[in-house]
């Protein structure tokens, strides 16, 4: 881990991140009951994930510098959906479908509660 590997990192993730709020706000005027924004960017994300990640396995793309610059900066920055698919992709390959359920399962499940909680914190705090 380098200094440049942080510059990739803050750069990719500048461009991601500004990508996820265009494509949200684009969304947004469609005025839909539902978060379209976030179902397209978590769709979009994972599908480039798994493209990087078969490309640079198959040495089409040399990890160095790209990984950095790339998954974990732009699209680490657009969603980070598009990481969690990859680990459950990774986990039902290495150590079995049961084990990706669990993660999963717990990612959500945890998530879910966590956010909750945070809310109801919030909401009683000051």
């Amino acid at each position: 881990m380098t200094l440049m590997h942080f510059i990739y990192v803050a750069l990719g993730g500048a461009l991601g991140s500004c990508a996820r709020y265009a494509l949200v706000q684009s969304a947004m005027r469609l005025a839909l009951s539902w978060p379209l924004g976030t179902l397209l960017v978590n769709i979009i994300g994972s599908l480039l994930m798994g493209l990087l990640a078969g490309a640079m396995s198959r040495g089409v793309i040399a990890q160095q510098p790209y990984w950095p610059l790339l998954a974990t900066g732009v699209l680490g920055g657009f969603t980070t959906f598009s990481a969690f698919s990859l680990d459950m992709l990774q986990l039902v390959e290495k150590q079995g479908a049961m084990t990706a359920l669990g993660y999963v399962l717990l990612s959500v499940g945890g998530g879910l509660i966590c956010v909750y909680l945070g809310w109801l914190g919030a909401r009683y705090v000051g």
